[in-house]
């Protein structure tokens, strides 16, 4: 059983550890400081999680109450989680609740993008304001908030939040929910990121036994695919592991993503070099069902982690200071520039960035196409004959 002292002396350490109390209780301590009490009960033969506040400001005596209300629903055949969801929402006026209603009116856009705002969401705000009255939430609430995001570190998640939490506190003054916005109040009060680039291998020799790594990988095929197809198209990660099989058009040896899944919004195509289209000919063999190219190991509706690529890198010894899955495209851009010196203007274009011409027009798509599919032939040769000096040595 957990005693008052124990929970008051736990610190944070490496990673989130529990202290359990008894029948179901437990006092989550997070590694960014935060102390949690975690219900932990089954519903229907289904494992769930109730959320009882934050330590100290809930006492272990409290949690123990909210624990002994919600064992008696469960008693009774109701899912105490589902009964709090309900009330909050059918209130209409808790944060969770406008949080809703602004997404459903905001609608999808980009599939990474989206992708981050759920995860801000569903990570960081709602868990700590979701059940609030939004107009009770005062900008010392919104702040703690943000600085727990800032505490480990994501200082530019952290100012995200803090807007995209605006966002749903205008939208809730335009309902007649909400009073103010504290977003606005706290903005100046935020931690500043520090500007930084991708880690990138830029240099030929380097790159090379980067890419012998690679052809070592003992992964799995799905991202062993995705590694190597990270060098030859270098694309953004998102853009990759989003990929569906409609993309990939084999039949003009090409990859086509429409414009709501580009960064800049504008539809893409990737000329694909024989290198190229052979991986993505063997991984289509592997695997015909499901939409994602790179599909996860759990379930083809998913696609592979935006930590895959990554993790791989750190098994293979190239941590985050020596080479990133975006950093693929820094090793390109110099490479193509420097060693096989094709024309800024095409790497641009294949790289997808906002290019324009003298009288200020955004170049198409096609812009290049039939230059930028021999360039994209000639880097995948390029790094055919750097594997091969680097596996000669």
């Amino acid at each position: 059983m957990l005693t008052l002292a124990a929970a008051k002396k736990a610190e944070s350490g490496d990673r989130d550890y529990k202290l359990f109390d008894e029948r179901g209780l437990f006092l989550l301590v997070h590694k960014a400081g935060g102390k949690y009490w975690r219900f932990k009960y089954r519903y229907r033969g289904k494992e769930k999680l109730l959320s009882f506040g934050v330590f100290p400001e809930v006492t272990l005596t409290e949690a123990r109450i909210k624990r002994d209300d919600a064992r008696k629903q469960l008693r009774d055949d109701i899912d105490p989680g589902a009964k709090r969801v309900k009330a909050r929402l059918a209130a209409g006026e808790s944060f969770e609740a406008i949080y809703r209603d602004w997404l459903a009116v905001r609608g999808p856009k980009s599939t990474t993008g989206d992708e981050r705002l759920k995860r801000i969401f569903e990570g960081d705000l709602l868990p700590i304001l979701g059940g609030r009255p939004a107009r009770d939430i005062t900008p010392p609430d919104l702040l703690d908030v943000i600085r727990r995001i800032e505490a480990r570190g994501a200082i530019e998640t952290g100012r995200r939040a803090n807007q995209f939490a605006g966002q749903v506190f205008r939208f809730g003054i335009a309902t007649s929910r909400c009073d103010r916005d504290p977003s606005q109040d706290i903005r100046d009060a935020l931690a500043t990121p520090t500007k930084t680039h991708f880690s990138a291998i830029t240099e030929p020799k380097a790159f090379g036994r980067l890419l012998c790594a690679i052809d070592d990988y003992q992964g799995t095929p799905v991202v062993s695919a995705a590694l190597k197809l990270s060098a030859l198209l270098f694309c953004r990660p998102g853009e990759l592991r989003h990929m569906t099989w409609s993309e990939v058009v084999f039949d003009a040896g090409r990859i086509e993503i429409a414009g709501e899944r580009m960064k800049m919004g504008e539809p893409h195509i990737i000329p694909l070099s024989e290198q190229a289209l052979a991986i993505f000919q063997n991984l289509h063999e592997l695997h015909r069902r499901g939409d994602f190219v790179f599909h996860s190991a759990k379930t083809i509706k998913r696609p592979i982690s935006e930590n895959a690529v990554r993790a791989a890198l750190r098994t293979m010894g190239f941590d985050n200071d020596t080479h990133t899955g975006h950093g693929f495209r820094a090793s390109a851009r110099t490479m193509l520039d420097e060693v096989l010196e094709f024309p800024v203007d095409w790497i641009e274009h294949q790289l997808a960035h906002s290019v324009r011409d003298a009288n200020g027009r955004a170049y198409n798509r096609t812009k290049h196409l039939k230059q930028r599919a021999g360039m994209m032939q000639a880097w995948a040769d390029y790094l055919d004959s750097l594997r091969a000096q680097s596996a000669s040595l």
